[in-house]
């Protein structure tokens, strides 16, 4: 398995990490599935994702509406493709499309049989145990967030945007106190590329955990994969 967990895509700072999963993906192959994270009846993001990918030999070929599925063969398509994107988007919403549609099992099941799946800000907070982290960006809190059960494919949670609001990092550091899940949180620009081996860090990350926050590190970040 291996996961890639982006807090945003379309900026410049991401390249080297761009470059990196693209070689990760083309040695398997080069096509992409698209997992929406809400209704796309026009598909704008999807096709600006597929020119993204396509500066890095990437073909994005397969739309999946989670309220749409036409079925077996459809979902047949999406793992047979050499990656799986995970879009941003409404964190709450994409993972109950993802329930509903019996994605969130098989999902999980694709990518720990050694796929590859990548998310960007929702997408990549959806790998993590639970969603409660993304209260924050309503304002809500992290703590009252009883039915956020995720993908549970990396040992720790994930917050993008970091630098989005100055209030993110204290509130972090709060939450960090309640849980017993390590956060990583992200700049835009920055995140990880991990599994099979890997832990490739990609600008300079917090790791937040019992209300400290550090700049993360590989050792630990293998140590809390090894422990998973």
């Amino acid at each position: 398995m291996i996961t890639a967990l982006y807090s945003d895509q379309f900026i410049a700072d991401n390249a080297p990490m761009d470059r990196r999963l693209a070689a990760l993906i083309l040695s398997r192959g080069h096509r992409i599935g698209y997992i929406a994270s809400g209704p796309e009846p026009q598909r704008e993001f999807f096709n600006e994702k597929r020119q993204y990918y396509l500066r890095y030999g990437l073909s994005l070929d397969l739309f999946l509406d989670l309220d749409a599925l036409s079925g077996e063969e459809e979902i047949g398509r999406l793992f047979s493709c050499s990656a799986i994107h995970l879009t941003g988007g409404h964190t709450g919403d994409f993972l109950r499309r993802l329930r509903q549609s019996g994605m969130l099992e098989k999902l999980r099941a694709w990518a720990r049989d050694d796929g590859i799946l990548i998310g960007t800000s929702a997408g990549a907070i959806l790998m993590t145990p639970t969603i409660a982290a993304d209260a924050l960006f309503s304002g809500g809190s992290p703590d009252t967030v009883r039915d956020g059960a995720a993908l549970d494919l990396v040992p720790f949670e994930f917050f993008p945007h970091l630098n989005d609001d100055p209030d993110y990092l204290p509130a972090l550091l709060r939450y960090s106190e309640t849980t017993a899940n390590s956060i990583l949180a992200c700049r835009d620009g920055e995140g990880l590329i991990l599994g099979n081996g890997l832990v490739e860090i990609f600008g300079a990350p917090l790791m937040i955990s019992a209300g400290f926050a550090e700049a993360a590190d590989r050792g630990r970040i293998a140590d809390l994969l090894c422990r998973a």
